[in-house]
């Protein structure tokens, strides 16, 4: 619930609000209230709630220039075979938080690079697959937590395209107040992907 002192301008959509049931994240429709500079919502990770605050003149969001990126590649954009599971795997997501979140994923994708076979794990995301990914990299020219890459879902023969130029980094590159998902076990590449966003800064 948040209440609005009476002499402050909360705003939600536009209009005055100094009462409301407040929505998290995970309904996919937060409450997002604004005044002046700033935004704020409410994340729930785990059993644990918090707000994220964000201030549109912040000096790092007025002064970004931007993230450095591997140069474009087509061997970069891979076929890879997505082998499903006979039912959905309970999967253990670690965090930046330190803690462990359980997902579902729905099979394994299976591609090579240079003629080695590689696999990658990923979770549902609507109608496609989402997949957070180290490789060796991480930690020297990509950020050290890993990476996020979204793929369109399966063709009817079970082909997927894997495009790391795509690859981008989480949040928790950027600041250390975000709550990011880290690369499972399974996810952990022993193979150097020079594609996609490199890291940002010093990193987190």
């Amino acid at each position: 619930m948040f209440i609005s002192e009476n002499n402050v301008a909360v705003l939600l959509n536009g209009e005055k609000v100094t009462k409301i049931e407040m929505k998290a994240d995970i309904t996919g429709e937060p409450t997002i209230l604004e005044n002046e500079s700033l935004r704020w919502f409410i994340i729930k990770r785990g059993e644990k709630y918090g707000i994220r605050l964000r201030d549109l003149e912040a000096e790092l969001v007025k002064n970004f220039e931007g993230i450095e990126r591997f140069p474009i590649n087509p061997k970069w954009k891979i076929n890879a075979k997505f082998i499903p599971y006979d039912k959905p795997k309970e999967v253990s997501i670690p965090t930046i938080l330190g803690t462990v979140e359980k997902d579902f994923s729905p099979g394994k994708l299976d591609f090579s690079i240079d003629e080695k076979q590689y696999s990658l794990e990923p979770t549902s995301a609507g109608e496609g697959l989402f997949v957070v990914f180290a490789d060796l990299t991480s930690g020297e020219e990509t950020y050290g937590a890993g990476r996020f890459l979204y793929v369109d879902g399966p063709d009817t023969n079970n082909n997927v395209i894997l495009d790391f130029n795509k690859a981008y980094n989480p949040p928790c590159a950027f600041t250390k107040y975000a709550t990011c998902p880290l690369p499972s076990d399974e996810n952990k590449l022993r193979v150097r992907i020079e594609a996609g966003e490199k890291n940002y800064g010093d990193g987190h």
